[in-house]
């Protein structure tokens, strides 16, 4: 089969006629997939939202399956793998999970991820959210490098990566890394680049989308206009006064469930404060953990995944929901609870030692001093270890020391939108409490934007500062 005919199948799986730019996009997508194509070529699309880009990669996906070439799905994160899997109706992984395999450091106190061998023949991997991956993870390894190695290690492997440069970029980048031709270009590859800018005629009637694509349009004029949203023309955009707010967060609850709600704010400290007024004032949780609790992972945790099969470890980032609570207790100076967790996003039930100390700290985990603290504390336990066991003995055991490993965790209802990035709710509240104008910046259009296109069916705008239409 030629391109031309793979380009044709393409549109045939298509939910709808593709405009002008997806018809072209469509043939640089089946020229890239052609047996013809480079090896050391690699497809980068920035589709902004509303665009189409989803519905056409879901159609790349199956026009790959019916013509027997493989593809691979890959996500960040493991509820951005699930969204992008739902939306293709094909598996998909996390980018760890895929291209990592666990391995112990130097040091007998953590674990790293060494890059795993790639065995894919004539494989076509597509990663969606690529403008959320950075350039250094938590361990200093290059995902971004990693995961280039990984794809091209393999015999006759290729690389699409899809993301939206109006987003954020990754936590500490001024840019994403994934998404820079110059930047694909230093690792020796023959980068093709495609931007998807008109919007699909189905997303004319969403208010959603259509604030948004004003953001992202607006982010391309200089000087930057002041910041404004449309409300009055659409149902599913709709302004919220935080004296309101209780009763209609509780509606969305009702309708659609927690899982399908989420509260976007501007730094870990507000999260907190909404958080502890959503648990008291609406789910009235008056225990410190309670069972259905709804908890985000902020650290990544290898112990407690260990026997559990197709997780390697749980991400920082990952949502899971409380099933059960066997007891807490005080130990370090620091609260635990042994629980029993389920992972949505990957439909796992696993149990686990909660360090409950995060819940409520203004940080977005434990402190670096703290985390020395009851380093130090394990360590040294004279509990577990006699004055005369060997510092070497104490470092290799600490691996597996269910304290020192206890899973750090946050309450899940309000998030920072980095948090967020990467996933999709029904219904999405954005924090838009006093923002100062000189604060109305690049920074804030792309953390707006980023907010905005995480939900799916109605955007509620908390106390906007910014002038709503």
């Amino acid at each position: 089969m030629d391109a031309l005919e793979f380009a044709e199948r393409i549109v045939l799986n298509l939910p709808y006629d593709p405009n002008e730019q997806q018809i072209q996009l469509i043939a640089a997508l089946a020229r890239f997939c052609s047996p013809r194509s480079p090896q050391e070529s690699v497809f980068m699309l920035n589709g902004y939202a509303g665009t189409g880009k989803t519905s056409l990669t879901g159609a790349l996906v199956r026009s790959l399956n019916e013509v027997g070439i493989t593809s691979v799905l890959l996500a960040p994160t493991g509820r951005a793998a699930k969204v992008f899997g739902r939306f293709a109706k094909h598996p998909a992984y996390t980018i760890h999970r895929k291209i990592y395999r666990q391995a112990s450091s130097g040091d007998a106190t953590s674990y790293v991820a060494t890059v795993a061998e790639n065995r894919h023949h004539n494989t076509i991997f597509i990663v969606d959210e690529a403008s959320m991956i950075g350039s250094r993870g938590d361990n200093g390894s290059d995902l971004l490098e990693d995961l280039i190695q990984y794809v091209y290690s393999g015999d006759n492997c290729r690389l699409i990566l899809l993301g939206d440069t109006a987003q954020l970029p990754p936590v500490g980048c001024q840019f994403s890394p994934a998404m820079t031709v110059n930047v694909l270009k230093t690792f020796g590859l023959r980068v093709t680049r495609a931007v998807l800018t008109a919007t699909a005629r189905q997303a004319n009637d969403s208010g959603i989308l259509f604030n948004a694509t004003w953001l992202r349009r607006a982010m391309l004029t200089d000087p930057l206009p002041t910041p404004q949203l449309v409300a009055s023309n659409f149902a599913d955009v709709i302004p919220v006064l935080s004296e309101d707010l209780s009763e209609v967060l509780s509606d969305a609850y009702n309708r659609d469930g927690i899982e399908e709600t989420i509260l976007i704010t501007r730094s870990n400290m507000r999260a907190v404060k909404f958080n502890i007024a959503i648990r008291g004032t609406i789910l009235e949780k008056e225990e410190y953990l309670c069972k259905d609790e709804l908890i985000l992972v902020a650290k990544n945790n290898y112990l407690w995944s260990a026997k559990v099969k197709g997780v390697d470890f749980i991400a920082n980032g990952d949502v899971a929901l409380v099933t059960k609570i066997y007891g807490t207790e005080t130990k370090y100076g620091f609260l635990f609870a042994d629980a029993k967790i389920q992972l949505p996003d990957r439909e796992i039930e696993l149990e686990a030692k909660l360090l409950l100390s995060t819940l409520d700290s203004d940080a977005p985990g434990l402190t670096a001093e703290r985390a020395t603290v009851l380093y130090q504390k394990c360590l040294n336990d004279p509990n577990n270890f006699a004055p005369e066991v060997p510092m070497s003995t104490r470092l290799k055991k600490l691996k597996s020391d269910t304290y020192f490993n206890a899973l750090q965790v946050k309450y899940a209802y309000a998030v920072t939108c980095h948090k967020a990035q990467g996933g999709q709710w029904k219904n999405v509240f954005i924090d838009m409490g006093y923002i100062a104008p000189e604060a109305q910046g690049m920074e804030f259009y792309r953390w707006l934007y980023t907010a905005i296109t995480r939900a799916t069916h109605r955007l509620y705008l908390i106390n906007p500062s910014v002038e709503v239409k």
